[in-house]
């Protein structure tokens, strides 16, 4: 089961890929929430809307991002890329070899 911050974390990289597939009112509702950290309530109270629509308008538009993510893959792409760069700089003696399989291993993703 994921953390609340886990959670919050996957739903921002999930934004840096796919907020532009969005509607307004989607990234409205994320970024106050996500990016600028309000509650519910105080999303509600600034947008003149009940609590539970805030609530269900969140819960569509991160449904939108995990559905954008199951078609696309962007955000696995990313991170499968990152592992490879964090394994390049990190190993220390690492052959030519490695190096260009790591590169294949990039050129794939």
């Amino acid at each position: 089961m994921e953390s609340s911050l886990e959670k919050k974390q996957r739903v921002n990289l999930l934004m840096d890929c796919y907020i532009d597939l969005l509607t307004d009112k989607q990234r409205e509702y994320l970024s106050l929430y996500y990016e600028e950290d309000l509650s519910l309530s105080e999303i509600a109270e600034d947008l003149d809307v009940s609590r539970n629509a805030v609530y269900d308008n969140l819960k569509r538009a991160v449904t939108s991002l995990e559905d954008y993510e199951k078609k696309l893959h962007l955000l696995e792409k990313h991170i499968q890329r990152m592992d490879l760069i964090q394994r390049i700089e990190t190993e220390q003696a690492t052959s030519n070899d490695q190096l260009n399989d790591y590169l294949e291993m990039l050129k794939n993703i």
